[in-house]
């Protein structure tokens, strides 16, 4: 027994030794990969701590990133089981998936600061769901008193508010939820749903924990959903729910909505009376139209007209009785006539609105007719065409601009223009034209377009009978519609946002004329072959964010088609030949699994937009790129070099992504894309060695980054690092950064024009700026002076902004470093304790955001020594801060003052306070006798409710007068 016991064991060795051999550095690349995972984990509590503070809609990229952070983490548990488990045969796949699993987290660890405005950032509209449009004058406000005095009466606890479509429901709504976050007795729990007509229990349910930052972990059982919602909601306590546009009763218990009880309320808005008794409404409020003056004010108001001709005026009254006081039938109508000065126009339009509402007696009724007026006076047809291109998306649906306009663009709705730039630029006037004749509408918290809903019925009236579209989007539709829906004529389909799984074998529509098919926003998973065999006039093609995981071969026969769009198709592994589609214009491959170049697609002669971003090419054949001489955007993978001479030759290119290996050919890319003489947007990279992964870049923005220790290649004496002069972001990322940041700067020509720098995981920087004699200081320049926005994350050696060379008694004082500098950002740096020293501050002027996050050894942020030790600042010493908004502090365990004297900081609106219970004041709170006159809001973690009460304050009134402001969450 011993003898087995000791083949055993020395069997066991060898087969460590083997593993090791064969995977020498798995352990290691285990533990790292567990570190970024933790680090993960981090951040993704980060952003939905930010989600939940802005209280706005987050956007597909942020859920998606949420999506596939959580996904990653699930992965990585099951990944650590199986390495317990494994043995040497399998270390080999698990090293493997290991390296995989890593370029993942480290993607998603960069793409977590969502550069461009994709990341939710705590703002002025902090806690907002939406910012509320004017009021309509004394009906307005008597109908708000009310509702206002029903929410603030106990007795009250469910509230209906009705009236006809147009009427201003939804604006008297908004205007009672904005009010309500700043009513204490509700903590901020005031959750806005926009219900709709084409409602399901699941669609309000999952709607509902969108806005409760609730993630189901029941599945689609809508019991177990709805069990999960009253639990969440129960949790709230004090809460408001805000029901908007509801169409028929709603089963609140269905839903998860508690029972009534006390402090918690429900508000439902509707055009229907009946719909508010049957919801159990306690108190309902009728919503009546304008009255005659307050009517022709709003008419005169957003007619943009204080004097009008006579016989303007008299026309005008005329329209205004025609709008019946209908606050959205006058602001639309006004908005048709904005700038006409010509009297006959205005009779002509007086006549036209009169026949094309004559035989309308019913008032809901005759709106649309008015509405209708104002889209035909449009007369441009394509203001008209983008106009109903819009009702292609959900009800309701915030659509970005610059989506809008792409399609557009792919759609061919507008005038051809030379370059993309042009294009853009039409494409927002028309988005202008279309806001500034009411018929869209700016989503006010992230610039976005809405219809209103009567307005898109109006539309979508238009497209049945005039252009022939079929949209059935957002309706969490399971299955797609019936064949016979899919009739000869139809032009355009949207079935965008649904819960569309699989299309029926055998399923073949006979559409020929059917120009456009989206079926984006689906978990659909397979198309059968024959799906697309009648759709022969086909041109664009949308299967974006769909779960597919192969394409039916007949795609390869789509000869009409312009536009193929398959974005974020993760499980996508391959594409069938593109040989034949050689009128295409438009291929997005980005964020699918595709690991080769589809056939064919070097015969795509016409093409003007690829974008291969993140998905795992290994390379791009030669040859390639040569042949799409029209290309004007193209976006490569970051881990391949882009072959530069091919490059250099497309002529016509306007955005590009990519990355190259050498200052070389760095250098004349720069040169060649400045040559153009056209504006040119591009994210271009130096890589020393394409062996590991960074981050993706979005598009149409101005970013060169310095990756993968290229800072330390020998390639770094072939000259001066050239910069583009538009140049508008840096980045640094394992670049091999040393030193100082401004000796970085240094070598980089242009760098001066830099606005936005990022810094990640450089492990040999230790400051921004080294501090020396004046003499040598003004010699090495001030590299900073346009900088706004800095942000350092993960820098192991990082000790704060500026360091002393030698023992200065007096800090010498740079002229115009860091004057343009808005927000600051600081993550993950360990070794740093102080911030900022208190004589430097000054540098910081315009500082409006600070952010300092998961540094665990930081004490103070205004350092109170000098560089000799000797204290600089006493406690009666006041130090001003005069611009900062917004103050984040996150995880600092050994925090303990923000600064020894007192902080002056009049402009604070928003401080974030978390996990920080060493801290005994909060310096731009304290010793004041009231709170700063710009505070909105004071965010700090639930579980940490008794140290907030244990703080200390100078002002004995203090915890009083701020305690309206804190926001437990």
């Amino acid at each position: 027994m011993d003898k087995l016991l000791e083949i055993v064991t020395n069997a066991a060795e060898i087969i460590t030794k083997a593993a090791t051999l064969l995977c020498p550095d798995f352990e290691e690349n285990t533990q790292t990969l567990q570190r970024k995972i933790e680090l993960l984990k981090s951040q993704k509590v980060d952003v939905q701590a930010d989600l939940q503070k802005a209280g706005k809609k987050r956007k597909r990229e942020v859920e998606d990133w949420l999506i596939n952070v959580e996904n990653n983490i699930t992965e990585f548990e099951t990944l650590e089981q199986e390495i317990q488990c494994s043995r040497f045969y399998s270390r080999q796949k698990l090293a493997e998936r290991v390296e995989t699993m890593t370029k993942e987290v480290m993607e998603l660890d960069e793409q977590s600061d969502f550069p461009g405005g994709l990341f939710l950032e705590v703002d002025e509209s902090i806690g907002q769901l939406m910012l509320t449009p004017s009021h309509n004058g004394q009906a307005f406000l008597q109908n708000f008193d009310d509702i206002w005095a029903s929410l603030m009466d106990d007795n009250i606890l469910s509230i209906g508010i009705y009236g006809m479509g147009g009427v201003g429901k939804t604006t008297l709504a908004m205007h009672a939820h904005d009010n309500l976050l700043n009513e204490p007795k509700f903590s901020g729990h005031v959750y806005w749903i926009t219900v709709s007509q084409e409602f399901s229990i699941h669609k309000l349910q999952s709607d509902i924990a969108q806005a409760l930052k609730l993630d189901f972990s029941c599945g689609s059982d809508e019991k177990k959903r709805a069990a999960q919602l009253f639990q969440t909601f129960q949790k709230r306590g004090s809460f408001v729910l805000i029901l908007d546009d509801v169409w028929k009763q709603i089963d609140a218990e269905k839903i998860g909505i508690p029972p009534r009880r006390d402090e918690c309320k429900l508000v439902i808005t509707s055009r229907s009376k009946e719909v508010c008794h049957r919801m159990g409404c306690q108190r309902i409020i009728k919503v009546n139209t304008l009255s005659e003056q307050e009517a022709w004010e709003l008419f005169l108001k957003k007619l943009g007209r204080d004097e009008l001709h006579p016989e303007v005026e008299e026309i005008c009254k005329k329209m205004v009785k025609r709008s019946g006081g209908l606050p959205l039938a006058l602001v639309t109508l006004a908005g048709s006539m904005r700038g006409v000065t010509d009297i006959h126009e205005w009779r002509d339009a007086s006549e036209e609105l009169k026949e094309s509402c004559t035989g309308r007696a019913d008032m809901e009724n005759e709106v649309l007719p008015i509405l209708l007026y104002s889209y035909d006076r449009l007369r441009d047809p394509k203001l008209q065409r983008c106009f109903l291109y819009c009702s292609l998306y959900p009800e309701d649906y915030p659509i970005r601009r610059e989506e809008l306009i792409e399609n557009f663009i792919l759609e061919e709705l507008m005038d051809r223009r030379l370059s993309r730039r042009a294009e853009n630029d039409q494409g927002h006037a028309i988005l202008n034209q279309l806001e500034r004749a009411c018929l869209l509408e700016r989503v006010l918290w992230d610039g976005s377009m809405k219809m209103h809903d009567l307005i898109r019925d109006m539309a979508l009236g238009i497209t049945k009978h005039n252009h022939r579209y079929m949209v059935k989007a957002g309706l969490y539709l399971r299955e797609i519609p019936d064949v016979q829906e899919w009739t000869e004529d139809l032009d355009k389909i949207s079935l965008m946002k649904n819960s569309i799984e699989e299309i029926s074998i055998g399923m073949s529509p006979n559409c020929p004329r059917l120009s456009t098919l989206i079926l984006s926003e689906n978990p659909l998973k397979s198309i059968p072959d024959c799906f697309f065999t009648q759709m022969r006039g086909l041109r664009t093609l949308n299967l974006s964010h769909t779960s597919i995981q192969y394409l039916p071969h007949s795609i390869s026969d789509l000869e009409n088609l312009r536009t193929l769009l398959l974005r974020y198709c993760f499980s996508l592994k391959s594409v069938p030949t593109l040989e034949k589609l050689r009128l295409l214009t438009r291929l997005d491959l980005s964020h699918t699994g595709i690991e080769e170049l589809p056939d064919g697609v070097e015969s795509l002669t016409n093409l003007k937009v690829l974008d291969l971003v993140g998905t795992s090419l290994s390379m791009i054949p030669t040859g390639v790129l040569h042949s799409l001489s029209l290309l004007q955007q193209l976006r490569l993978p970051i881990h391949i070099g882009v072959p530069i001479e091919e490059v250099l030759a497309l002529k016509h290119l306007e955005d590009f992504c990519g990355s190259v290996n050498s200052v070389s050919d760095l250098n004349r890319l720069i040169t060649f894309l400045q040559s153009m003489m056209r504006p040119s947007f591009y994210s271009i990279f130096l890589i020393s060695k394409f062996c590991g992964y960074t981050s993706v870049e979005r598009s149409r923005c101005k970013l060169v980054g310095f990756d993968q220790k290229s800072l330390m290649d020998s390639s770094l004496g072939e000259g001066k690092i050239l910069l583009p002069r538009d140049i508008e972001e840096l980045r640094f990322s394992r670049s091999g950064l040393s030193g100082s940041m401004a000796d970085g700067f240094q070598m980089l020509n242009n760098a001066r024009y830099v606005k936005k720098c990022n810094v990640y995981q450089e492990d040999e920087i230790e400051c921004i700026i080294r501090l020396s004699s004046t003499e040598e200081q003004q010699s090495r320049g001030v590299p900073f002076e346009s900088l706004e926005e800095l942000s350092l994350y993960e820098l192991p050696n990082f000790i704060g902004l500026y360091m002393w060379e030698g023992k200065a008694a007096v800090a010498p004082l740079l002229p115009g470093i860091f004057t343009q500098l808005t927000d600051l950002k600081i993550f993950g740096c360990n070794k740093i304790k102080k911030l900022i020293p208190w004589s430097l501050l000054q540098t910081l002027p315009n500082l409006q955001k600070l952010e300092v996050k998961y540094c665990k050894e930081i004490e103070e942020i205004i350092g109170d020594e000098d560089n000799d030790g000797s204290p600089v600042i006493s406690s009666s010493a006041e130090i001003t801060m005069p611009r900062l908004k917004i103050l984040s502090l996150v995880n600092l365990p050994k925090l303990k003052s923000m600064c020894k004297g007192m902080m002056i900081c009049d402009s604070i609106e928003n401080i974030i306070i978390i996990f920080c219970t060493n801290l005994m004041k909060v310096a731009p709170l304290d010793g004041q006798p009231s709170p700063p006159p710009s505070l909105k809001n004071i965010n700090v973690c639930a579980r940490e409710r008794e140290w907030w009460e244990s703080l200390e304050w100078e002002h004995p009134n203090a915890n009083n007068f701020l305690q309206p402001f804190v926001k437990f969450w």
